[in-house]
């Protein structure tokens, strides 16, 4: 029988993630500080939202688009809390989670060689996704002693006649890093001056914790280039609702409309309610899980330097990205000896791009009980390598 598996399909390697999260699950007293999933429930108004559209019988399919309601409550919400503005029938578009809108955003603008310059740590999903859409992955190292921040010149260095997408990933998910505004007009000249398109995923956006977050799309000349992807998984902490958004020019979004026509049809009902309520009275729900998640933020940097830990400030997400280098071990091998020895999982930071070696992905997604205990334990082991 010949081979049924396509070459680029068995040549994507398994999420890292996911590997600890299995092995983590089915070890008795272990604490996982490595899922990016908030610990909140689901705030109980938006449940009820819910609820309430199935005890209504709104169990059919919506528009390929979404919720025209929706869609103007993304545009309502896009606007007042990034300053962009958008056409809710032309240009908005109701995924599947924020990765649908990643993976048929690229299968949307994407020709076979065409390259995506896709900065690194950063979310597992980018480098396949451009993969399978026939795209040509170019990796920047991002460097701590920038912050994890993209540079106009590292931008630049990549940069070929071929290139066509920037993936901007921030506020960032493994390192927490962010870019404030004077970062993105810096490689906004580059953008332009190169003709591209950007794919800015702010995912984590509303888990700014330094300054108010700025998207790419609202700077000048940005929005009509721009794919923003955003969603309700991080910030309102419904995970399991998936449900996401892109928003951007209508000749883009149209196209992608077409992909999510065939794959998709349209994002579950229930939760497509349930998000309109969110964007209409979630304002305070996510202010709490932010301060929430700030305490923790701080309580870990407080911790790392305490114990020697070393490990640059994040201002984004709930992650936080300390070196392991002092150790002399890959980072798989200290994620395994960490999880072996004290029954605390994080996750290796190869599992976001090989200039990730040498540091250990820890979510504070996580109660400040529990990230105590965790501390404490990973103090242990330290202590002892450093014996």
């Amino acid at each position: 029988m010949r081979d049924p598996i396509a070459k680029k399909v068995a040549d994507m390697k398994p999420s890292g993630i996911r590997k600890f999260f299995d092995i983590v699950s089915e070890m008795k007293d272990a604490i996982s500080l490595g899922v990016g999933e908030p610990d909140f429930d689901t705030p109980w108004h938006i449940r009820d939202e819910g609820i309430y559209s199935l005890e209504k019988g709104r169990t059919f399919y919506t528009s390929n688009s979404g919720l025209m309601e929706l869609r103007r409550e993304i545009c309502s919400y896009t606007g007042r809390h990034y300053n962009v503005r958008y056409d809710a029938a032309k240009e908005v578009l109701i995924t599947v989670g924020g990765s649908e809108a990643i993976d048929i955003g690229l299968r949307a603008m994407l020709e076979p060689g065409d390259e995506v310059i896709i900065p690194q740590p950063s979310y597992v999903s980018y480098e396949p996704c451009a993969v399978m859409a026939g795209g040509v992955p170019v990796i920047v190292n991002l460097k701590e002693e920038n912050e994890f921040r993209l540079t106009a010149e590292e931008l630049e260095a990549v940069i070929t006649p071929k290139t066509k997408v920037l993936i901007l990933p921030f506020p960032n998910n493994p390192t927490g890093a962010i870019m404030e505004r004077e970062d993105l007009e810096a490689i906004r000249e580059v953008i332009l001056k190169h003709d591209l398109i950007v794919m800015s995923d702010e995912i984590y956006a509303e888990l700014s914790y330094k300054e108010e977050h700025v998207s790419i799309a609202s700077l000048p000349g940005m929005k009509e280039r721009t794919i923003l992807i955003n969603g309700f998984s991080k910030a309102f902490a419904m995970t399991g609702w998936r449900l996401g958004y892109a928003c951007g020019p209508e000749n883009i979004i149209s196209q992608m409309t077409k992909i999510h026509q065939y794959c998709i049809m349209c994002a579950p009902t229930n939760s497509q309610y349930a998000a309109i309520e969110a964007l209409k009275h979630g304002d305070r729900d996510v202010e709490e899980m932010r301060e929430a998640y700030n305490e923790r933020r701080r309580f870990l940097m407080h911790e790392f330097k305490r114990i020697g830990l070393k490990c640059f400030e994040p201002y984004g997400a709930f992650y936080v990205f300390p070196s392991i280098k002092e150790f002399g071990m890959t980072s798989d091998e200290f994620a395994v000896k960490l999880l072996e020895s004290k029954k605390v999982a994080g996750v290796p930071g190869t599992a976001f791009g090989d200039c990730g070696e040498g540091f250990l992905r820890i979510s504070y997604a996580y109660s400040i009980e529990n990230l105590k205990i965790a501390l404490e334990r990973i103090e242990e082991f330290i202590t002892e390598l450093r014996a």
